[in-house]
């Protein structure tokens, strides 16, 4: 007998180019004895034995599946709104303004106690010069220009 074909159909077979007729026969080849099929092909026989043995879904398929989720209880799918798939991205926004005021006022809290007052500045700054005095509202003039610098001149309060 010439095994050609059952070669040529075992390699259309594993290249899944096989019709369900051309596997029949494939299948009714490998039921035959290990007597009888060549040492080449027996190595195949377990694969096409396996298939034998597959069960079928059958036509009463459909009607078994539904009768076994007849008994389970029926669960209602549920709308969910935009404001409520939004609510934890809006949580997490109201954390996160929360923490940046927080931030914020303590920053300006800390520098504001970093600004330091010389009270000798301020005594200068409350004193008016009257109209007799001018030599007193230059010096202060001059004191006030030059409060950034290392020098101070020192003007008439003493």
């Amino acid at each position: 007998m010439d095994y050609k074909y059952i070669e040529q159909l075992l390699d259309r077979y594993f290249k899944a180019e096989t019709t369900l007729k051309e596997e029949e026969i494939l299948k009714a080849f490998f039921e035959q004895s290990e007597d009888e099929m060549p040492q080449a092909l027996r190595q195949y026989r377990p694969l096409f034995a396996a298939m034998k043995q597959e069960e079928t879904l059958g036509d009463d398929f459909d009607v078994r599946l539904l009768q076994m989720t007849e008994g389970l209880p029926q669960v209602k799918a549920r709308t969910v709104s935009l404001s409520e798939r939004l609510r934890p991205l809006m949580r997490a926004a109201a954390v996160v303004a929360v923490l940046l005021t927080l931030s914020n006022a303590l920053n300006q809290s800390f520098n504001d106690n970093d600004t330091w007052v010389d009270e000798s500045d301020y005594a200068l700054q409350q004193l008016e010069p009257t109209a007799g005095e001018p030599a007193m509202a230059y010096d202060l003039s001059v004191d006030s220009l030059m409060s950034d610098s290392l020098f101070k001149p020192t003007g008439y309060l003493k």
